[in-house]
């Protein structure tokens, strides 16, 4: 909706064929002045997506999200690729994967579609099966298809979510058969068979690696099976034992060695969800361990990979193609956009930012921090704002040269537009943290230009959202295709930045790196962190650091037996077993009760 239902009436004036004297002639031209400020009013102010209705803004996004739905249900539904041109779907594999539809559901749970919703569970419930040969890769599908069912259970408490999530898990837990506990870049669904990357001469990405751990262990508290906890725990604990440099890591590792290939670190593709992980994992779970590794990292992003363009003075992140020695390039990812929300919300810890700074812990390096996403996530609005179409590339090429006049360039082969969320995932976040408005208004006239160029509509009236080639043309070319974390992620987070119920609060809840809410939870007597640094960097440890500013929300149960049954009588029958020193024999009791089923 429109900030202003009516334009407002300007004065009309007419030619008078009277020679005026010199006073009408300045009178005229103070009036004409006065025309053109008008004038150049209503055009900035209108010519800018505005509105102040925000019950609205919420409505039209599910609209959006609806009428798109529905097209793929008429035309593809159940499987993972859809092609709204041609009208048909395809899946990856011989089977569905549920790309589409799991990956979705949560979204669809939140903005109260029942219908749908019904429709999604049935296909969930009686089409997917994961067993079956095909290989998956480890990372993708734990994001997307493990963390929409792990929230999709939680979201509606039915059994049959948690019980196709562990079937999934299991699935997956041969992707991390490697010497190291590194999980491949694959794994066979069938055959459990972990394959390594077929590029990149075998290695997996950093993010790759390190982008399961709120998953598994989110399953682990819900089943009270440790292996899932244990298994994502000793990856951490082995990218911890290898020390990066000021927190700043390369973007491969290898999983049989277990060593870091190249020197390439950046925040964009193949190393973003590392950083963002480290973070969210202690507001999961409170394990100080990691929130140690984030503030390293986060101070190393600062003083070795941060400029501001010119002329305007933008805050960007660079990357290091060298490594820590070498030069920083002015190369910016989009993906890097969720960095600036990321930051924000490690300062306050999902907290408003008034009820941060009114705690004895708040200090000047938390506003400093927080400062500091803001100015980013104002960084990647810029990236939309500043473009033809009010779109973002891909990838953007900062200006460091005062000599120029804009402050980023496009170059050709980063023109497309795949309608990825970063950017308003971190408006969603500044505006839940600050509650400025301003941030809105960004997230709406992103969503106002998304639906005025990648909107199509075929010659049935139906219509869908798509990926563009060209975001600098006018009309921009399109693809034939949706991705999915337009509905899971890029509708689900505007839809939430204009909602004013608190919906998903950012003190109980975390979100997984493809926009998967899982409840907070505390550890309880089962779980632990299961190692300790071996060069803590917050030393001595600050006590405001300790998560006690974090609202958790109540101690849970497990909602579903877990998955060994007979572990738990045993654990019932003797209590003593899960103590630390107790630890050895409990294992093997487990691993014992494991081999008889």
């Amino acid at each position: 909706m429109n900030f202003f239902n009516k334009s407002p009436e300007l004065p009309l004036y007419k030619d008078k064929h009277l020679t005026p004297k010199k006073s009408s002639k300045i009178k005229m031209l103070f009036q004409g002045f006065i025309a053109s400020l008008i004038l150049y009013y209503i055009y900035y102010h209108f010519s800018t997506p505005a509105t102040s209705n925000w019950e609205q803004a919420k409505d039209e996004v599910r609209t959006a999200f609806l009428e798109s739905w529905h097209t793929y249900e008429k035309f593809g539904w159940g499987t993972d690729v859809f092609h709204p041109k041609k009208e048909q779907g395809e899946n990856m594999g011989p089977q569905p994967l549920g790309w589409m539809i799991v990956d979705s559901i949560d979204t669809l749970m939140i903005m109260k579609c029942d219908e749908e919703v019904e429709r999604a569970k049935e296909w969930i419930q009686k089409d997917l099966d994961y067993s079956f040969d095909y290989n998956v890769n480890v990372f993708e599908t734990t994001i997307r298809m493990l963390g929409g069912l792990l929230s999709a259970f939680h979201l509606s408490n039915e059994d049959m979510y948690l019980d196709k999530a562990v079937d999934l898990a299991n699935a997956l837990l041969g992707g991390f058969d490697s010497e190291t506990g590194l999980p491949y870049s694959s794994v066979n669904l069938k055959t459990g068979t972990g394959i390594p990357n077929h590029v990149d001469n075998g290695a997996s990405s950093t993010a790759e690696i390190a982008t399961l751990q709120l998953e598994f262990k989110y399953l682990s508290f819900l089943t009270g099976e440790t292996m899932y906890w244990e298994k994502v725990e000793r990856i951490m604990k082995h990218l911890e034992s290898i020390t990066p440099r000021n927190g700043l890591v390369p973007i491969y590792i290898k999983p049989d060695t277990g060593k870091y290939q190249g020197n390439l670190i950046r925040l964009g593709s193949r190393g973003d969800s590392y950083y963002e992980y480290l973070l969210k994992q202690y507001l999961q779970t409170g394990e100080f361990v990691y929130y140690d590794m984030y503030k390293e990292s986060l101070d190393g992003v600062k003083k070795y990979m941060t400029k501001y363009s010119k002329p305007s003075d933008l805050l960007f992140v660079g990357e290091l193609e060298q490594g820590l020695s070498g030069p920083l390039s002015n190369k910016m990812d989009h993906l890097v956009c969720f960095y600036g929300g990321l930051v924000s919300l490690g300062a306050t810890g999902g907290l408003t930012l008034k009820e941060a700074k009114a705690l004895p812990s708040w200090n000047e390096e938390k506003q400093n921090d927080f400062d500091y996403g803001e100015k980013l996530t104002y960084s990647c609005y810029k990236m939309y704002k500043d473009t033809p179409t009010g779109l973002s590339p891909e990838i953007v090429v900062w200006n460091t040269d005062g000599t120029k006049a804009k402050d980023f360039h496009i170059k050709p082969l980063d023109k497309h537009n795949l309608q990825r969320p970063e950017t308003v995932e971190s408006l969603f976040y500044l505006y839940r943290l600050t509650g400025d408005e301003k941030w809105r208004q960004y997230g709406y006239e992103i969503f106002k230009n998304f639906i005025k160029y990648s909107k199509y509509v075929n010659s049935q009236g139906d219509v869908s959202y798509v990926s563009l080639d060209d975001m600098v043309s006018i009309p921009p070319k399109q693809r034939d295709n949706v991705e999915s974390f337009w509905w899971a992620e890029t509708l689900k987070y505007l839809y939430l930045l204009f909602d004013d119920d608190n919906t998903i609060p950012l003190d109980k809840y975390v979100f997984n790196t493809e926009a998967h809410p899982f409840p907070r939870f505390e550890m309880g007597d089962l779980f632990k962190t299961g190692f300790v640094r071996t060069k803590p960097y917050l030393k001595p440890r600050p006590a405001d650091d300790k998560p006690k500013d974090i609202k958790q929300i109540p101690k849970a149960q497990p909602v579903n037996k877990p998955v060994d049954e007979e572990a738990k009588e045993e654990i019932k029958k003797d209590p003593s077993i899960v103590k630390e020193e107790n630890k050895e024999e409990t294992k093997q009791k487990l691993n014992d009760i494991l081999k008889d089923q």
